[in-house]
């Protein structure tokens, strides 16, 4: 692995990977105390357009942040920190705008997300998308820091920082079972503006924390510049757009998943449940080896390197379906013993786990393309060209809807199902996947046009290697859990896990290097 990568690495997924294991124990929390309930359900629905400008606008790796590190990077911290708080103040004034819009229009936006929400959920949602307003103005910050503290090369503050909000979830999901102990007739749990009053709260101690060392390290800079730097706040402003809908092609995506979601009773708190357990290890493979990469890939271009940039994204592809087809075919193996351990607990009982253990199956499948999507894109706004990913996100989420509709049946009103094939939440699922692979395939090949050219063919070869790899060891692996006895506790289940997930590793790490893809290395070589 390249130098510029070793050097960053770690710490990038030491903070990611604590932000993550957070993320983990506040989903526990969550499906102890709600469950698959119509409390949850609602939330996931009233979080859909604050958690869209949260994760792609606010979100480390998001549009925000690649726009930033490819404008400030070649900057010195003053002349950054100027761009940084002209830029700031503009989009704050225009998400601002934008919230309060949402916040005297938040019963028709959930209206039109989920139409065949029960009157109950839809209450408890508009309420949780009231409330969750003011994140909307934040996120804007947030992500613009995300970009200048990467910048400067502080990887390790922005991977944990997400780790605020939950933190904050849990501890005020810890609180209200505190006071049911006391308050025996009132049921906190039940409180529907519970998870969005926590979410709130944790997003402004992230937007403090994330401005205060912004400031520490010199680039929140309140001068006035009228005529220098306009360029770098266009180049930035140019970025943003394109690549908001580029990167933001899954989450943009979720909208259409749950509108068509609503009409299965629980499959929001379903999806939520499964998407974080797949979404956990990907967080950190994104960050890990994705986000190194950016301003790499920035300056070779800057220095017209096409021939290194060639190289590090082919050696970033090669690492990105090697970890990926990994974690599909473990979680595939062991999605019964992760659900189990995870969640099944308090209000989680064993229909959700089997509900949820149908969805992770379907998200699993789609993971190397997830991943593989997500370097593409970044790679073509590292370079500062969006335009065609701007298309092809667009053809993907016109795509989408259409899978979307086929799958579940091709349902139509006052007609039935027009399609054989419904295949309920988990079509949902399937569609996104099929998207992804599509838009993947478009991506690769227009990257000729930017002078870039793949070995797709020597790609293709590794790729199925990799796979057989996994199949046969996912093979092995099931046939010694069915000969093993079922534990009745959740050490034993552990510890089978534990076991499992060694041997899984060890079998697959093995065999790809048999099969010469696999050049990791747990030494360094000497110089």
């Amino acid at each position: 692995m390249h130098s510029f990568l070793k050097n960053n690495v770690f710490s990038i997924s030491f903070g990611t990977s604590l932000s993550k294991l957070a993320g983990c124990i506040r989903q526990i929390f969550i499906a102890a105390a709600f469950g698959v309930g119509v409390t949850y359900d609602a939330f996931n629905y009233a979080y859909i357009i604050p958690g869209f400008l949260l994760i792609i606008i606010g979100g480390i790796n998001g549009p925000l942040h690649n726009a930033v590190v490819a404008v400030l990077t070649p900057l010195n911290k003053r002349n950054g920190g100027i761009v940084l708080t002209q830029v700031s103040i503009k989009l704050s004034i225009l998400l601002i705008f934008l919230a309060i819009l949402i916040y005297f229009n938040s019963s028709l936006l959930i209206e039109l997300i989920a139409p065949n929400l029960s009157f109950e959920a839809k209450s408890i949602a508009t309420y949780q998308l009231k409330i969750l307003t003011p994140c909307i103005p934040l996120s804007g910050f947030i992500g613009l820091s995300f970009g200048a503290l990467n910048s400067q090369r502080k990887f390790f503050l922005s991977s944990i920082s997400p780790s605020i909000i939950s933190l904050t979830t849990i501890f005020f999901i810890l609180l209200s079972w505190i006071f049911n102990q006391e308050n025996a007739y009132f049921h906190f749990f039940t409180y529907s503006g519970l998870l969005a009053f926590a979410t709130l709260t944790g997003t402004l101690i992230q937007f403090v924390v994330q401005i205060s060392e912004i400031n520490k390290i010199g680039l929140l800079r309140l001068e006035q510049s009228l005529s220098s730097f306009k360029d770098e706040e266009r180049r930035i402003f140019k970025l943003i757009i394109p690549a908001s809908i580029s990167s933001g092609l899954s989450q943009i995506n979720v909208f259409i998943d749950m509108f068509f979601a609503s009409s299965f009773q629980g499959a929001a708190s379903g999806l939520a449940y499964g998407n974080f357990l797949i979404q956990a290890p990907l967080g950190i493979l994104s960050n890990s080896l994705i986000l190194p990469l950016l301003p790499k890939f920035s300056k070779l271009r800057s220095d017209k390197d096409n021939r290194g940039l060639q190289k590090k994204l082919i050696s970033g592809i090669e690492y990105c379906f090697l970890t990926t087809i990994f974690l599909t075919g473990f979680f595939i193996t062991f999605n019964n013993q992760i659900v189990q351990l995870v969640f099944q607990r308090g209000s989680f009982d064993y229909s959700a786990t089997l509900k949820v253990k149908n969805i992770l199956i379907a998200y699993a499948v789609g993971i190397p393309f997830s991943l593989y999507r997500d370097l593409l894109v970044r790679t073509y706004y590292s370079i500062e060209k969006t335009t065609f990913p701007f298309k092809s996100s667009l053809a993907g989420i016109i795509l989408n809807i259409f899978f979307d509709w086929f799958l579940i049946g091709a349902p139509i009103n006052n007609f039935g199902n027009l399609s054989p094939y419904n295949f309920g939440v988990v079509g949902i699922i399937l569609s996104s996947v099929i998207v992804n692979f599509i838009v993947c395939i478009l991506l690769s090949f227009n990257l000729r046009n930017e002078k870039i050219h793949l070995p797709n063919l020597d790609l293709l070869r590794k790729i199925f290697l990799m796979s057989l790899a996994a199949l046969i060891d996912s093979t092995l692996c099931f046939t010694i859990l069915k000969t093993t006895a079922n534990f009745n506790s959740n050490l034993g289940e552990f510890l089978l896990l534990i076991l499992g997930s060694i041997t899984f590793f060890g079998i697959y790490f093995l065999l790809t290097k048999c099969l010469k893809v696999n050049r990791f290395k747990f030494y360094k070589k000497k110089i």
